[in-house]
This record gives structure tokens, sequence and C-alpha cells, in this order.
């Protein structure tokens, strides 16, 4: 791995994007801090983010470091529709990077049909006329980005709109601590130095490989899926996972007929220090499982002292390591033209 390297498949510059993103999330904080809302937060009984792709990611993560403090349910949905109780009570976030997203669109007007309270998140299109045609609140986020590279604005902008309803209490030392983190290992992952760099060494272990992603299902379920998603779209490669303790209790059993097949795939244990004391014992039991049939296990620890922090210190590491191996398959990773194709067809009809 080298600049020339870099240069020559990085067509787009996501590097560039990857080390600017500790700026992209103190921006994306001010953007949402600032939001203007018109929600009635009394009224307010259950909470849907409805969106896709890049712009559901976040909905997923906020849902995930949450989970020990919302008290009322907070809901994901990748639909055309929405959920069947979404009414005058529900708080609706339509999140749609482009603000062109089909499923999104369709759901948006669903929120509007069912009368429920909308909030929108977007850089512009249908999306963001819809919400002035109904007055709805709407928190503009720069363009320009390919979608998964916009999780700052995806993330941060929920987040403070949830503070500033007073449904969480502020965690201003939670965010500042993770931009720092950000800000520091952004340098460490740009290094092309293997010996320093743990994002580059984890892409040269992946390298030709299956990745099976494996982490705890309560606050890191949706790092497992970014993590996923990141190899897909940036690399270009297929990755699978799951979470626990659930899948000890199915996939473990997976792992012994398809020998051939498992000896090209690596399992990535995505660890963090305050996961259940049950799950840390099942993860170390299931590296000497697994260990028999991958060609490689690995282990990957969450830093930094907050939930908050922890989290994303996972999810750079992820996007780093998706940068490197796309430059390792020799394929630019921004650009998704299977996507851009898929979209088109159904265009047409």
């Amino acid at each position: 791995m080298n600049e020339k390297g870099i240069k020559l498949y990085d067509k787009s510059d996501m590097r560039k994007l990857l080390l600017n993103f500790s700026t992209q999330v103190a921006e994306a904080v001010k953007i949402g801090g600032s939001a203007k809302l018109k929600i009635k937060r009394e009224s307010v009984k259950n909470i849907v983010i409805t969106g896709l792709g890049g712009s559901a990611i976040g909905g997923d993560l906020v849902r995930s470091y949450l989970a020990g403090e919302l008290k009322i349910p907070f809901v994901v949905n990748r639909h055309y529709f929405l959920p069947e109780f979404v009414d005058k009570n529900s708080l609706v976030v339509v999140s749609s990077y482009s603000g062109n997203t089909e499923e999104t669109i369709a759901a948006h007007k669903d929120a509007v049909k069912r009368g429920a309270q909308v909030l929108c998140i977007s850089s512009n299109g249908e999306t963001e006329r819809i919400a002035k045609k109904y007055g709805h609140s709407f928190i503009k986020i720069p363009s320009g980005l390919p979608p998964r590279a916009a999780l700052g604005y995806s993330f941060f902008p929920i987040l403070m709109c949830l503070i500033k309803l007073k449904f969480i209490k502020p965690r201003n030392n939670d965010i500042k601590e993770t931009i720092l983190l950000l800000k520091r290992k952004g340098k460490v992952f740009s290094s092309l130095n293997y010996k320093k760099n743990p994002a580059l060494l984890l892409a040269q272990n992946l390298y030709g490989k299956l990745p099976i992603i494996y982490s705890s299902a309560d606050r890191f379920d949706s790092v497992n899926i970014r993590w996923r998603g990141q190899l897909s779209e940036n690399a270009k490669i297929l990755a699978y996972g799951n979470t626990l303790p659930e899948m000890n209790h199915n996939e473990l059993v997976g792992w012994k007929v398809l020998r051939k097949a498992m000896s090209g795939m690596v399992v990535i244990f995505l660890k963090d220090k305050d996961n259940h004391q049950r799950v840390q014992l099942r993860m170390k039991i299931m590296d000497g499982i697994v260990r028999d049939f991958a060609s490689n296990v690995i282990h990957v620890n969450s830093e930094g002292v907050s939930l908050l922090a922890r989290m994303f210190s996972l999810i750079y590491l992820g996007d780093w390591t998706s940068y490197y191996l796309a430059v390792f398959n020799g394929v630019d990773p921004t650009p998704v033209r299977i996507i851009d194709y898929l979209k088109n067809e159904l265009s047409k009809i």
C-alpha cells in the first residue's frame, strides 16, 4: 500500500472524507443544536425513523446508543410504509440524504396521512419539498457526499433534537470526547505504516476473504450493521454477521459442514468493556469453536470512556478498514454503480 496506489483507485478522494470525519461530526452537532423544531413533545408516545441505507444507519445507531435511556419505543423503518401503530402521537423522523429515496418519500406521505408529527433531515429533493408543503420541521444538511460518508449528519442532528426535546439528557462531554477521539484516530488510520495503522493491517487480513462480523446484541448490533454495509459498499465484497447471544442458539451449529467455504472466512469479534459478562464469556468460548474452521479470528476492542466514543471508535475503524480493502481489491470505494443501475431500472416502471 502506497500513495500511488491510493491515488490510482481512490479517484473521488474518499480518504479525505474519512480524514475530515471529526470536523463533520462537530458541524453536525451545531446543525442539530440550532434546529428549529415544531414538535409538541408532550404528545409524542413513540418515535419512528424512516430511511434506507446510509440515511437509516444513523437511526439504528441512535436506537442502540439510547437503548438504556429512552423511555418510549424507538423504531427504525426501512420500507415504503410505516408500522401500523403510527398515528398522531408518533414522531416520524424522515431521513433521506438526497431527499429523493423513493421508499422514504412513500413513508413520508404515509406519515402525512396518519397525522403524525414529522421531522425531516435531508440535503434537498422531494423530502424538502414535502416538508415545506406541510410545514414539517426540517433540518438541512450539506449535500455532495455519498450518504454512507455522511454518518455524522444522519446521527448527531437526531441526537441533538432528542436532547432539545428533553427525551434524553445533554451529553456535551461525551460528544467532545468523541470528536477528539475521531480527530486523533484520523491521524492513526490515515498512516500507510502497517505497524502503526490497525485499519490497514485489518484490511490486509481481510483481502480475498469473506468477513463474518459478530458483536453483542444490545449496543453494538448497529455498529455491526455499519461494518457490513461499509465493507459491501466501499470494498465491493459480501460481508455477513450476527449478534450474541442469539446466534449461539442457531447459527453457531452451522460452523461444521462447509469446511472449504469456511476456510475462506475471517471472523471479527467487535468487543466492548461493558458487554454483558456472559456475552464476553460466550465470545471467548466461540473463538475456540470457529477458529478450527475459519482462516482467521480477530478480536477488535472499542476505545474511549463514554459509550458514544466507544461506539464511534469501532465505526471509524470499520470505515477505514473497508476503504483500504477497496484499494487492495483494485476498486474505487466511492461509486456504487450497481445501486445506481437498480434505481435507474426502477425509474422506468
